[in-house]
């Protein structure tokens, strides 16, 4: 899918990866819709990315609110790609210092948002590419739409403190071989990305020292991965029209110990 004046919808597009991915997209020659919450530098990154970008305020885990913005991204002549980066995680025990259980609170805030958020990407974007014709001129009629969600190497070595983000994002990665076989028939990819210890906004608030011993757990190279390589990766895999149904770690063959 060559995405040159295709419209592209990027959640948590206002910063970090979904950033990121917005400009690659740009540089591709596509549109880009920043989904983010209303409290978010959306409006002044689209203002800086200037008329390729709109910014579409919403709150992921609010399915009308969500609709409304893809709605916003499909008026540009449809919606073919959504990258849904938005997501966090919350720290949590299973037991607590006094040996009591932990949260559930804490738990069902992180499956929502991260769990639940990522299917209303799937279901609410599904439904306005599965309108759409087919691009190209295949002997199938050409794919509709692709979309790249965001699991986490957290999926498969989840650490302590992470049983509710690790149960997220290994949910994540369970429905992604599940979505491309449930969407084949509508011509609509499904590929997730897991990056391991990216240099995010959030990282950025470590102390140096922090940082550099992230770094050196990284096994090749050892530094902490730029959000550019996963926007760049998120393109390719919008781009790569037989690429479906795979999970794609981004994480330099880190494998995450236990804390």
């Amino acid at each position: 899918m060559e995405l040159k004046g295709l419209s592209v919808a990027i959640t948590g597009g206002a910063s970090g990866l979904g950033l990121a991915t917005a400009r690659r997209v740009i540089d591709a020659g596509g549109y880009v819709s920043l989904i983010d919450l209303p409290t978010s530098d959306g409006a002044a990154v689209a203002a800086e990315l200037g008329p390729p970008a709109t910014f579409v305020p919403a709150d992921i885990t609010d399915r009308e609110q969500f609709a409304a913005a893809l709605d916003v991204a499909d008026e540009r002549d449809g919606l073919r790609g959504l990258v849904h980066c938005a997501g966090a995680g919350r720290r949590m025990r299973i037991l607590d210092k006094d040996g009591k259980a932990g949260s559930a609170e804490d738990f069902e805030y992180v499956i929502r948002l991260n769990l639940i958020g990522s299917f209303h990407a799937l279901s609410l974007g599904a439904e306005r590419m599965a309108r759409l014709d087919g691009l190209g001129d295949d002997v199938d009629g050409g794919e509709r739409g692709a979309i790249v969600m965001t699991a986490s190497v957290a999926a498969f070595e989840g650490q302590i403190g992470q049983i509710n983000y690790s149960a997220s994002k290994a949910g994540i990665v369970g429905m992604t071989i599940v979505a491309a076989r449930d969407l084949a028939s509508k011509h609509i990819r499904v590929n997730t990305i897991a990056p391991g210890t990216m240099d995010t906004p959030l990282l950025s608030r470590l102390r140096d020292d922090v940082r550099q011993s992230l770094a050196a757990s990284i096994p090749n190279p050892s530094r902490l991965g730029k959000p550019s390589e996963f926007g760049q990766l998120a393109v390719s895999i919008l781009e790569n029209a037989y690429l479906n149904g795979e999970t794609i770690r981004l994480d330099g063959a880190i494998r995450m110990a236990p804390r």
